[in-house]
């Protein structure tokens, strides 16, 4: 085997050189997350409902049976009234 031949190969493609990493033009760059729109919307919901009172699964049933009987009644002054107290709040 030839020494000398394999050296003047590896000088030729440049293997013994170890390769430097290229620096950005920023020395003091930092990485950055944006969140999406719906990214956004997604954790106020999810942190709305942790917040949220718990759900009243026996007052759901009655209501539900109640809507299904035709005998739930809503007066439209107190849907009225809730809204104007939630646009206002």
């Amino acid at each position: 085997m030839r020494i000398d031949a394999y050296m003047q190969v590896s000088q030729l493609y440049k293997t013994n050189k170890t390769k430097s990493d290229k620096k950005s033009g920023k020395a003091d760059s930092r990485d950055s997350l944006e969140i999406s729109d719906f990214g956004n919307a997604y954790q106020v919901a999810k942190q709305a409902a942790a917040e949220a009172e718990p759900v009243r699964a026996d007052r759901v049933r009655e209501i539900q049976a109640q809507m299904a009987a035709g005998t739930y009644n809503v007066s439209l002054e107190d849907v009225a009234d809730k809204m104007a107290d939630q646009l206002l709040a």
